[in-house]
């Protein structure tokens, strides 16, 4: 009985207690950056596209707000879509990937748009690409340079 009258009590500690651990896995757990590579385009234009698979093997979303690298001026990721017949390409401003889900930026969909790049980029040349997420941490990819198609 008088266990009884302490269990609103003790479920609470319980709860308290396990904030801490909770609190981990949702920063912890880091999607990763999987087989990342550049196109670069032919005649050394200043724009290249970049793809990956980006996997969230975590138990909470991760949304993807900003993108950028110190080897280019600017980086954005967009999307193409045929729409009517044409294909047309806009900025997204996040993308958001569902636990144990994967994204994946690919030609003729999802792509990072590489801008200005600081330097001359050639075929092999690794470029490190900052992701940062909603909740203000970053992840690291490494993409590498491929010759013109």
């Amino acid at each position: 009985m008088k266990i009884a009258r302490f269990a609103p009590l003790l479920l609470a500690l319980g709860v308290v207690a396990a904030m801490p651990a909770i609190a981990r896995e949702k920063t912890s757990c880091m999607p990763q950056v999987q087989q990342g590579w550049i196109r670069l385009l032919p005649g050394g234009m200043p724009m290249h596209a970049g793809f990956a698979r980006i996997d969230n093997t975590c138990a909470q979303p991760a949304t993807i707000v900003g993108v950028k690298s110190v080897s280019y001026g600017d980086v954005e990721l967009h999307e193409s879509r045929n729409i009517d017949g044409v294909n047309r390409m806009r900025q997204l401003k996040e993308l958001r990937i569902a636990p144990k889900e994967a994204a994946t930026l690919k030609p003729g969909g999802m792509h990072l748009m590489l801008m200005d790049p600081v330097r001359p980029v050639k075929p092999g040349t690794r470029i490190a690409v900052v992701f940062t997420l909603s909740d203000g941490r970053e992840m690291l990819g490494e993409f590498i340079a491929r010759k013109p198609d």
